[in-house]
Order: structure tokens, then sequence, then C-alpha cells
């Protein structure tokens, strides 16, 4: 637990402005990982270490390690190979919902501000660099409502959903962290707009379910791009985003049914254009769903299928993918059918479904499978559900989710926080993994259990993730170069480290 009722020393938990420093230079304390007895180098490069364990006896702890010259009777050798380089990596981080939103503002501002900077700032904290929000209401909204619920276009308008919590919290982020990238994506479009079928076309005045009426897919471009210069006339701009969360499911709280072919008309025949004419370069993802397309034939290969089309492609960076079904492989799947489109991944949920809150059994499951698992298959980026909730799992909506985790809960009194699985995985990442950086390609390999990135920032410094999945403590020896050195990675365990060959 974290208490934020008072002024906060979390040397133990950060990389505060008082300890990069220290750990970059010269080394702070005794490192928890013990390099090889091979002859050091001259001047040796100091290897910036953090280690979480599931039972928290290491909880995101700094140490250092050095590297050495060679060392040829070292065993679980990873050898790095910069110059083979795969995807760039956008980031890592959370959705800032209007719950998240909500219950930050229900803390101090001293307090919120100190979690805040622990979260995003590149300086003094891990550097979480990239956030989802919410093109309306979802199941963890304060209301059900959309940006034009009064029929005609005109009548468009942000909430005070937006102005009074989401759009202040951005705020005090990008204060933080000036580089933040934000992915938007819609749950519903208005009610106005949607049929309960797309043959008969009948008004479908629910926000659960139904189609997007072709005869409004002017009017939902233009809902899109008034979205985003709205957002931009506040001083935050919009990313990325994606055209529909969740298309194959009708029954979250707020949701609309949009198959591929519905996607791919909506997107070469208005958004595609209208993104054009007003001059917006936000990036557009396809898809934002499961791994195996929830199970329906006729979805399966959802992205691809819209791809296939040149017309609608061309407006397409991507595909999003979320992990409530499937396996992470179809991230292959799709990457190797179209090279030169990007993948993201963009939500997954911890809850009483899955032990969410249970450290022991989720920290290096939720490492292999939203951060290593997926950046190791070609995602630019991974974003988990829900930075922040509260005590009763929300605030939320009824008929959506109920019974998740945010990144961290906060008490009722909105002074302590506990950290869950994916708020130590995407700082483990972040701290290390920069906006910008390569992943690059590794030879060698290690122990059963062992899961590991490796990339190149654009600094040029070097980092290396792993995780451990097994009972027992494992060295690892990574090799830069002519230089080296042992990671200790403890049971069940995930372990980050960066360094610069600049000494």
């Amino acid at each position: 637990m974290a208490k934020y009722n008072k002024p906060i020393n979390n040397t133990r938990h950060i990389f505060l402005s008082a300890i990069i420093p220290c750990l970059m230079l010269i080394g702070c304390g005794e490192s928890d990982n013990t390099s090889s007895n091979s002859e050091p180098a001259e001047k040796p490069v100091k290897v910036e270490v953090l280690t979480t364990t599931s039972n928290r006896s290491k909880d995101l702890s700094p140490s250092t390690v050095e590297m050495n010259g060679a060392n040829k009777t070292a065993t679980n050798v990873i050898k790095l190979q910069p110059d083979n380089t795969f995807q760039t990596i956008d980031g890592f981080g959370a959705a800032i919902t209007g719950a998240t939103a909500y219950n930050l503002l229900k803390m101090t501002p001293e307090n919120r501000t100190k979690f805040l900077k622990e979260t995003f700032s590149p300086t003094e904290g891990y550097g979480m660099s990239y956030v989802r929000v919410c093109i309306g209401c979802s199941d963890f909204s304060l209301s059900d409502y959309t940006c034009c619920d009064t029929p005609g276009i005109e009548n468009f308008a942000l909430t005070s959903e937006e102005t009074d919590y989401v759009i202040p919290v951005l705020k005090e982020i990008l204060a933080i962290n000036p580089d933040l990238k934000i992915i938007a994506s819609p749950w519903t479009a208005p009610k106005w707009m949607k049929v309960k079928d797309l043959k008969d076309k009948k008004p479908h005045d629910k926000w659960t379910s139904g189609h997007l009426n072709p005869d409004y897919y002017q009017d939902y471009a233009t809902y899109f791009v008034k979205w985003i210069e709205a957002f931009k006339s506040n001083g935050i701009d919009i990313y990325s985003m994606t055209v529909q969360n969740e298309p194959l499911n009708r029954g979250n709280s707020a949701s609309m049914f949009m198959g591929w072919d519905e996607q791919r008309d909506f997107i070469k025949t208005a958004l595609g254009p209208a993104f054009e004419k007003a001059g917006i370069d936000t990036k557009i993802y396809a898809f934002d769903h499961n791994y195996n397309y929830d199970n329906m034939d006729d979805q399966n290969g959802y992205p691809a299928k819209i791809f296939e089309d040149p017309e609608a492609s061309k407006y397409i960076a991507g595909a999003a993918y979320h992990n409530y079904g499937g396996n992470k492989e179809e991230l292959n799947v799709i990457h190797e059918k179209f090279p030169g489109k990007e993948l993201v991944f963009t939500e997954s949920t911890a809850g009483d479904w899955n032990d969410g809150s249970n450290l022991g059994k989720r920290l290096v499951n939720d490492m292999e499978e939203i951060t290593l698992g997926t950046v190791n298959r070609w995602c630019r980026g991974s974003i988990i559900w829900n930075l922040m909730l509260d005590s009763k799992r929300g605030p939320n909506r009824p008929g959506g989710c109920t019974t998740g985790f945010g990144a961290v809960d906060i008490s009722d009194d909105y002074s302590t926080i506990r950290r869950n699985s994916f708020y130590y995985i995407m700082a483990h990442m972040s701290s290390a993994v920069k906006p910008g950086a390569k992943r690059i390609a590794t030879s060698g390999e290690a122990a059963n259990g062992i899961t590991y990135a490796a990339f190149v920032n654009p600094d040029g410094s070097k980092a290396f993730v792993a995780s451990n999945s097994g009972g027992e403590g494992v060295n690892v020896t990574v090799v830069d170069g002519k230089q080296h050195f042992v990671l200790l990675l403890p049971a069940n365990s995930i372990v980050s480290s960066k360094w610069s060959d600049k000494k």
C-alpha cells in the first residue's frame, strides 16, 4: 500500500530525481545482481535495474550492476543484435476513463501530483507514455452519453465528463510528460445514428448494440472530426484512434456492433476522407477487439479483410487488439499478412474472474501476455484498462464490468493506493523502454520460464526486460558487444534494465 495523506518517501519504489543520477553515475547502495568474475572493463558501464517479485519482497526495487569483459563460461547467455531492428515503440500505459479521472480528482492536489509524477514523469518517475481515452461514455463513465445526444451533428459539444474530469487530468499529465501519446475509442455512436439492422434501418434507441446507420456515415465522420478538434482546442492532441471499441460485442453497457465490412465502408467513404479534408493526421486503427474475433466465423481476420481493400487501407495505420479471447499468436498472423501495418494492444482488465488483485498469480503472467508477449509479436505499445478505480471497482455503469480492478485501487478516503499487477508491468516497461525505441534481435536462449525482449532507445541507451515464471532465481548473462552483465531474475519476478554505452 502507498499512503498519500502525507509527504511520501518512495525511494524503494521508483526512480525519483534524486535517485536516477545516482544510479546512472555512481550506483547507489548494494546491488542484488552480481557480475561475473571476468576482468572489469575500464570505466565500467553502470546498468540500472528494477526488480519486482510476486511476493513483493522486491517492489520496484532499484539496484545497479556493472558491465564486464567477455565471459566464455556463462550460462543463459543472451546476445543483443542492435543492428537487427524490428518495430518502433510508441509507449506503455493505462486508460484515463471518466472513472479514473473522477477518482484522481478526489485526491488532494498534492497527493495527485505525487502519484502522476511517479507514474508519468520521464525524469522523476516511471515515464508511462501512452494513455487511452473514451470518445463519449464507456462502462467506466459517470453517466451514459455521447457528445451529440440531441439529433443533428450541429448539436455536438463536449460534456462535463470531458471538461470537468478527463481534460483537466490529461492537462496535468501533459504538464508532467509533454510527449504523452493519446489513443481514443468510442463505445457507441449517438443513439439517433443507430439502427436495429442494416436492412430495415429501424431506429435503435438504446445504448447497447445496434448498428451505425449508413445514412449517417458523414455525420458520424464529422462527429470524430469535431471531437478531435475540440480536444485540440483544449491543448490536447490525439495521436491515434480506433473506429469502434469491441465492435463484435453487443452486450456492453454502451456498445455498437460493427462488422468488418461496415467498418471498411465507413472508413473509406466517410471517416478517411473527412480526416483528409480537415487536415487531421490522427492515426486510425481498425478492429480493437479480441484475438479470436469472438468466435464469429464471418469476422475471422477482421482487420486483414479491411486492409485488403485499397480504398480503405490507405487511411488505416494498423489494427488494435484486446486479450479477452483467443491467443496472442494472432498478432503474428496479421503481421505476416500485412507487415506494413502497425499493431497495438489497447485493453486488458484484471478482475475477480482471473484473480486480478493476486500479485502472486498475475504478475509474471501479465508481463508475458500483455507487455513482453505483445511487443515480441510486433505491437508498438500496450495499454491496460483503468489507471485508477475505487474500492468499489468504480465508478462504473450498470451492464458493464463491475468486478474489475484498476492498475491501482484507491481507498475510500482517497489517500491510500494499492498497486496491482498491471501497474507493475507498465512501470517496468516504461522505466527502461522509451518512446521511439526499436525492438532489437537477440541470439542465444535462457532457461525455461524466462521471457524477455531487448531494445535500443532513441538516445542510444539499451534496455533488456525479462520475467521469470520459475520457482527459483536464475542468472541471465546479457551480452552487448564486447561486454556483458549478469542479471539476477528472482523466482516469480519481473526485471527491467537500462544502460548507456556512454561512460
